[in-house]
């Protein structure tokens, strides 16, 4: 199904459409929230409020300014963070690395962890340190840019900077893979 016509069939509220949304792409959503959050139980609560959101929230949608999946990527990673702001544990998630996190996602679910971190640890240590370490804190144990920025006494303009670098450069080395 083309995307155009599933966003049409999503917005006419068809079941179908969110069946079909969901068989397509679930398990990657499911990736990027385990990434994030890491417990398997809490993660697939964030998938199905994810896909609950994206269902109440489809007309919102404009496919002019991102792909679907990329929309409902950042509805995912949002909740996820949301829901690791929600837990008192709050700073045991935050003290794991990038290292750990890998480990621990591929130990939980090995054969869907080996596809979604090939190469992406390498491409990352490829980075100055000073962009790994805002990227891991960022993207892999939620903090946001101004906690970043409070709690290790960074400018948050630096932050930003940092960050904004980094992705450009892992954007460029995935172009060129």
């Amino acid at each position: 199904m083309q995307e155009a016509e599933l966003v049409k069939k999503l917005k006419e509220h068809d079941s179908g459409a969110l069946q079909y949304l969901y068989d397509h792409y679930g398990d990657a959503i499911f990736g990027i929230i385990t990434r994030i959050i890491g417990q398997q139980p809490m993660a697939e609560e964030v998938l199905q409020d994810t896909f609950l959101k994206v269902w109440q929230h489809i007309d919102s949608y404009h496919p002019e300014k991102s792909r679907l999946f990329t929309w409902m990527a950042r509805i995912a990673r949002n909740l996820s963070i949301d829901k690791l702001r929600s837990k008192e544990n709050k700073q045991q998630s935050k003290s794991d690395s990038l290292e750990t996190s890998v480990y621990n996602s591929v130990d939980e679910n090995p054969n869907e962890a080996k596809i979604d971190f090939i190469g992406l640890d390498k491409l990352i240590q490829q980075l100055p340190e000073e962009q790994q370490f805002v990227l891991n804190k960022v993207y892999f144990n939620g903090y946001s840019h101004r906690e970043l920025a409070k709690d290790f006494d960074i400018p948050l303009g630096t932050v930003k900077t940092r960050l904004r670098t980094a992705v450009n450069l892992l954007r460029k080395k995935l172009g060129d893979l």
